[in-house]
């Protein structure tokens, strides 16, 4: 199958809308793509409903559009099976879910493992949980260009490990995570492996059987799909293990005055009404971009990031934050101009309706590793083109001209 950036982009209603736009910040959040948007209209003009609890036609329609939308998901996956899949708000409450159900059954002296490049999602749950079972917490270390330290894993992953939790790409170095040694030491010392996988799932199919891993947690809104949804994935006796973390309707057996029973997963994790249109969308996106040349996708994003990072380089004075190859890397350029705050940069490149983002990116521990405060960061998508990246550069030489 073909590609062409621009032929891409049209199924994107915003920018088909906005052909001015520059829209580099795709690692914060994706556009959303014309199918999930079908998919959330066509439901909320012809079978809204609640699901699971309404025997008449629109109901049942209902309950149909969102379990296929779990199946969708699961097929993205590759998951054993659709009620691998839970069904949550975004990669943040999918972990915090895991923090809380799998956090209940340690103790003081268990170990969590984590690293020093996680997005606070994926560190902060794990703090409140040392709080609250008397855990402690371990890290990777970094290696000097971002990627994670794994030379010495019989160290942070000891026999006091439960749980290692790591993400499968940085959001500000895009550094991918490898993971089979991490899931072999685990396994080692019986502990189950967490994958945040935010980053990934927008640049291809993920086979979380592969993958071999236990838990793997991902957000709609960066994989072009509806805001307010994502996936909890769960190895099946993984899940079944877990005590429930929400109580209410729907994720019940049976209800007496003296006590409750769970119902089997998904629905366990999934209480009170769950995110029906959102997840529908989100089901017809994962559809959508299964069926995608990714190959020649993931070379052309590739190949901006190159050359982004490339001229960069003759620019003056810019700090890169991670890695400056693309071998196990995915399209994300960090970097600092000179001494120019990364809000003043991203100030200069909107006046040139280039949209990045500044700041600290939810990562301040990898900030401090690298011995700053934030970084501009540019993130790309298949529908971005060289135009996005002469954009970015004139805009960056702008900002240089006025701002030092």
């Amino acid at each position: 199958m073909s590609f062409q950036p621009a032929e891409w982009r049209r199924h994107f209603p915003l920018l088909a809308n906005h052909p001015e736009l520059h829209y580099l910040d795709n690692a914060a959040t994706g556009q959303l793509c014309e199918k999930a948007f079908d998919a959330v209209t066509l439901h909320e003009l012809t079978q809204r409903a609640n699901v699971l609890r309404g025997t008449y036609r629109l109901a049942e329609l209902a309950d149909a559009a969102y379990e296929n939308a779990r199946r969708q998901a699961a097929t993205y996956l590759n998951a054993a099976s659709p009620d691998e899949v839970v069904f949550v708000s975004g990669t943040t409450a999918a972990i915090n879910l895991v923090a809380h159900a799998f956090g209940e059954g340690l103790k003081t002296g268990d170990e969590v493992v984590l690293s020093l490049a996680e997005h606070h999602s994926n560190l902060v749950p794990w703090q409140m949980l040392r709080e609250r079972r008397g855990v402690a917490l371990r890290f990777l270390p970094l290696a000097p260009d971002g990627r994670l330290d794994l030379s010495r894993l019989d160290a942070p992953i000891s026999p006091r490990c439960k749980l290692v939790a790591v993400t499968h790409a940085s959001n500000v170095t895009g550094a991918v995570t490898d993971l089979a040694p991490i899931v072999a030491a685990a396994r080692a010392v019986g502990a189950r492996v967490l994958v945040d996988g935010a980053q990934a799932v927008q640049h291809g199919p993920v086979d979380v059987q592969a993958l071999d891993v236990d838990f793997y947690a991902f957000s709609g809104h960066k994989a072009f799909g509806p805001t307010g949804v994502g996936v909890l994935w769960g190895r099946s006796e993984a899940l079944q293990a877990l005590p429930p973390f929400l109580g209410g309707g729907g994720m019940i057996g049976r209800v007496t005055p003296e006590g409750s029973s769970w119902a089997m997963p998904p629905r366990r994790f999934e209480a009170g009404t769950p995110p029906i249109a959102q997840a529908i969308g989100l089901g017809a996106a994962l559809d959508w971009l299964r069926a995608q040349p990714w190959p020649a996708m993931q070379a052309h994003t590739a190949g901006l990031a190159q050359r982004l990072i490339a001229e960069l380089a003759v620019l003056a004075g810019p700090t890169f934050i991670g890695p400056r190859d693309l071998k196990q890397r995915l399209p994300i350029v960090a970097f600092n101009l000179a001494d120019i705050h990364p809000h003043d940069v991203c100030q200069v490149l909107d006046a040139h309706h280039v949209a990045v983002r500044g700041g600290h990116h939810c990562a301040q521990p990898l900030m401090d590793r690298f011995g700053v405060a934030g970084a501009v960061r540019a993130s790309f998508a298949p529908y971005n083109s060289e135009a996005d990246v002469d954009a970015l550069l004139e805009g960056l030489k702008d900002a240089l001209r006025k701002l030092t």
